[in-house]
């Protein structure tokens, strides 16, 4: 597998990398959901990010591309160091395809990172509304239930409730600038390639023959997410993913709506 070979020869490299990586594992007994800990980090990153996005707004609104592009590079560095964590430390030289990184909440990393390369108008207006959507959906949903983000390491839980804190930064943000377009019209752009991402994640989950469960739509067992487990348990596993997409697009829809309605306030 290509990004078993890359993280072998990463783990070739000078002693530095394996050093930091070890010198990071602090242990952790992994916090509770809605325990004091995930409460506070996600009312405080919470404030924090919309605190961010108001500011930038109003400072470097005319920046908003480059701003996004860092965006993108903090967001990959932090999951190249999450990989190689997971492959040195955790698994010890074995890779896991249950952490490949294209899920739901990993696709607005790529799309901030080609962000600058999409054409005015309609690419460009999409990925922002992409951004605002179904990035704060995913961003919120995994806030919500969180049990999936904490770990026996303080870097990996960390890693997971920021990661997601900045998810709703860069939903604020894109609305804030007025990237995204207002109208019903300008999201249903984004639904094409919601479900462009999500062929691409099962491509991924067929190839490893159930080895990973990107955007937890596995043809192999039952969505493992809260609800939609027992429906996809009751009606079988294809009516569920159906069900459980067509949810995640009215989530997000909803998530367009109230940011706009939001942004007509100024608050962002």
């Amino acid at each position: 597998m290509r990004i078993g070979i890359i993280l072998a020869v990463a783990r070739t490299e000078p002693a530095g990398l394996l050093h930091l990586l070890k010198k990071t594992a602090w242990p952790m007994t992994p916090p509770a959901p809605w325990s004091a800990f995930h409460i506070t980090v996600s009312l405080l990153g919470l404030a924090a990010s919309g605190f961010l996005a108001a500011f930038l707004v109003r400072r470097h609104k005319a920046h908003a591309c480059l701003i996004l592009w860092i965006c993108g590079v903090i967001l990959g560095v932090s999951e190249v160091y999450k990989q190689l964590f997971i492959y040195e430390v955790v698994n010890h030289g074995r890779y896991d395809w249950w952490y490949f990184p294209f899920q739901l909440c990993s696709t607005p990393m790529y799309l901030c990172l080609i962000f600058p390369l999409l054409g005015e108008g309609i690419p460009r207006r999409t990925a922002a509304a992409y951004l605002e959507s179904f990035g704060l959906l995913g961003g919120i949903m995994a806030l919500a239930e969180p049990s999936g983000l904490m770990h026996p390491y303080w870097t990996l839980t960390l890693h997971g409730l920021l990661w997601h804190i900045f998810l709703v930064f860069l939903s604020f943000f894109c609305s804030g600038c007025g990237l995204t377009g207002k109208t019903t019209e300008d999201f249903l752009y984004t639904i094409p390639l919601f479900f462009a991402f999500c062929l691409i994640a099962t491509a991924v989950n067929v190839f490893t023959g159930g080895k990973a469960d990107m955007f937890y739509i596995s043809p192999y067992y039952p969505i493992t997410q809260v609800v939609f487990h027992q429906i996809s348990l009751a009606l079988g596993v294809i009516p569920g993913i159906g069900i459980y997409l067509i949810s995640i697009c009215a989530g997000a829809f909803l998530c367009f709506k109230v940011l706009n309605k939001i942004s007509k306030t100024n608050l962002l």
